[in-house]
C-alpha cells in the first residue's frame, strides 16, 4: 500500500509565497493557524502594525512586550491609534482581510485548517474556498486516520484576537475525544515545549490538552505557537508531541507519513 503523506504547518504569519508550496509532495495539508501577521518580531518592518505606524514604533512596541511591560505597551498603542484618525477595528479588519485573501488563495486542495490565537474566526467563512475544510473542536478522517482539531489560544496579557477561557478550551478538547492525531495551535502544558528561547518567556499551554493526551493516547499531538521552543519534540506516554515549526520563518512544512 503506498504511503499517505500529510504536510503540517503552523504560524504562517503572512508567508503566502511559502504557503503556496506547502502542500508539494503531500496528499493533504494541515494548517494549525496564525495566518495573520500583525507584527514580525524578527523584522519590525513587516506586518499590519508597521504598515500603519512605521518600523521604529514597531520596534518600541516589541521592546515593551519583550520586557513584559504590557500596560505600557497598550498605552503606547492607544496613543498611536489616536494619531491616525481612523476606527481601530475597521483599520485592522481591512488589513486582515487583505492578508486572508492572499492566504486562503494559496491553500492547496485539500487543506484542513484551524485557527491560531491571532486569527479572526468570524472572517474565515468568507475566504475558505472549496477544498479547504475549517475545523475547531471537531474531528475528521484523513487518509484512514482520525484527526482532531482545536483552534485558538488561552487568555494572556497580550490579548490577541482569538483567546478563550480555559473552560471553553477544555470543552473543545473534550468534544474531539479519542483520535489518532490531535491537532491544536497551542502546545500541551509541558514547560520545555512552552519556553521561547528568543522571546525569553513561557507561552501558555493547555493543561486540559495535556490531560487529554495522557487519557486518550493519540499517536501524535501536533501544534505550533511557540516560535523558537527550547524543545520541539517530547514524548508523553504513548504520544509524540511535536512543534511543527515556525512556518513564517522556515517555509518548511513538517511531514507525517504512514
Amino acid at each position: 500500500m503506498p504511503a499517505f503523506r500529510v504536510n503540517v504547518v503552523s504560524d504562517v504569519h503572512g508567508n503566502a509565497e511559502g504557503l503556496a508550496r506547502a502542500g508539494d509532495g503531500a496528499d493533504a495539508l494541515v494548517c494549525l493557524g496564525d495566518l495573520v501577521l500583525f507584527l514580525d518580531y524578527a523584522d519590525h518592518s513587516r506586518g499590519i502594525f508597521p504598515d500603519l505606524f512605521g518600523a521604529a514604533n514597531a520596534t518600541r512596541l516589541v521592546e515593551l512586550r519583550t520586557a513584559r511591560r504590557f500596560e505600557e505597551a497598550r498605552e503606547f498603542g492607544r496613543k498611536l491609534w489616536g494619531t491616525i484618525g481612523s476606527d481601530r477595528g475597521s483599520a485592522i479588519e481591512y488589513a486582515v482581510r487583505k492578508q486572508y485573501a492572499e492566504m486562503f488563495a494559496a491553500f492547496p486542495t485539500p487543506t484542513y485548517a484551524t485557527y491560531g490565537n491571532v486569527d479572526i474566526p468570524t472572517l474565515w467563512p468568507e475566504y475558505a474556498r472549496p477544498g479547504t475544510t475549517v475545523l475547531d473542536g471537531e474531528r475528521i478522517e484523513i487518509g484512514g486516520r482520525v484527526f482532531g482539531f482545536v483552534g485558538g489560544g488561552l487568555r494572556t496579557p497580550m490579548r490577541t484576537p482569538y483567546e478563550i477561557s480555559d473552560e471553553e478550551y477544555a470543552a473543545k478538547i473534550e468534544a474531539v475525544g479519542e483520535v489518532d492525531v490531535l491537532c491544536t495551535h497551542i502546545p500541551p502544558d509541558v514547560p520545555e515545549l512552552l519556553y521561547d528561547t528568543v522571546a525569553r518567556r513561557f507561552e501558555r499551554g493547555s493543561r486540559a490538552l495535556l490531560d487529554a493526551i495522557r487519557r486518550t493516547r493519540p499517536k501524535y499531538a501536533l501544534f505550533g505557537h511557540v516560535h523558537q521552543p527550547l524543545v520541539r519534540r517530547v514524548r508523553v506516554g504513548a504520544t509524540e508531541c511535536v512543534n511543527v515549526g515556525h512556518f513564517a520563518g522556515s517555509s518548511r512544512p513538517w511531514a507525517l507519513e504512514w
